[in-house]
């Protein structure tokens, strides 16, 4: 269930109270309580390539794994050479 900070209207009193949706609007409703957001989640922001950010080994795996990967991905032996891949399918 989650937490929703609620204000007594009367009094002031503000509390941060886990109930269902239906039991925060029945409080609501009744004209005693009123919600508020007492604090703002911290923006999340992004700038740059992921992948420039993360560790060598990660991109030596991911290197790997594209040589590695050869005749299922559905490219022609061009567009896998353009691309680095490794033509290992298999001739029959």
């Amino acid at each position: 269930m989650p937490t929703y900070d609620l204000r007594n209207i009367k009094t002031g009193e503000e509390i941060s109270h886990l109930c269902t949706i239906a039991e925060k609007e029945a409080m609501i409703a009744s004209g005693e309580w009123e919600q508020f957001h007492s604090r703002m989640p911290a923006d999340v922001t992004h700038t740059g390539n992921i992948i420039n950010r993360t560790s060598g080994d990660w991109r030596d795996l991911m290197k790997k794994i594209k040589k590695e990967s050869g005749g299922n991905t559905g490219l022609s032996a061009e567009k896998k050479r353009k691309h680095g891949f490794v033509d290992n399918t298999v001739k029959t």
